[in-house]
């Protein structure tokens, strides 16, 4: 873990040379994320590809929490992983740049995005996603979607990002990876 709870140092802005180390250089925004598990999960996913993962609060849980440690197994201190009090800390670490948010309620799917370094991929949290004034924030450039089956609600919330990580970094050639 890089940063401790309500830390909230500043990160890398925009597009800039700060994300030149970075190999994944899209980063994670989990909005008030409330499962431990799925947390640990993506810090796994972060230390696994080098992209940043920024947690906005209040979070349902700890950073202590043993569930949350267990799902980060060994990777979660290589996880590049910042907590911000809130979004709008969140927001002034992170803007400027792109801000896509993920929700059900999107027409936009995420494999139609041209993903750029320095985007920002915006979750919600577990059981209800995005709210409205979030969804509806000027500084979100784009609603998108995982495509998925009718009368369904949603997918768990690590696999979603890891998902639309996964493509954004395929996108952008792979950078920094082994294979």
């Amino acid at each position: 873990m890089r940063r401790a709870l309500g830390a909230s140092e500043e990160g890398p802005r925009g597009r800039g040379e700060r994300l030149a180390g970075v190999s994944c250089p899209v980063r994670l925004l989990f909005h008030r994320p409330r499962i431990p598990n799925n947390t640990g999960s993506t810090m796994r996913l972060s230390a696994i590809t080098g992209a940043e993962l920024h947690l906005a609060g209040p979070l349902g849980f700890s950073m202590d929490d043993a569930r949350l440690r267990r799902a980060g197994l060994d990777y979660r201190d290589r996880a590049l992983a910042t907590v911000h009090a809130g979004l709008e800390d969140a927001y002034a670490a992170l803007l400027p740049a792109r801000v896509f948010a993920f929700t059900a309620h999107a027409r936009v799917r995420y494999t139609d995005i041209a993903y750029a370094p320095g985007d920002v991929l915006l979750f919600g949290s577990e059981p209800s996603g995005l709210d409205a004034d979030v969804l509806d924030d000027p500084r979100v450039t784009e609603r998108v979607v995982v495509p998925m089956l009718p009368d369904r609600r949603s997918l768990n919330l690590a696999s979603t990002a890891a998902l639309a990580l996964y493509e954004a970094w395929r996108q952008l050639g792979f950078g920094g990876a082994a294979q």
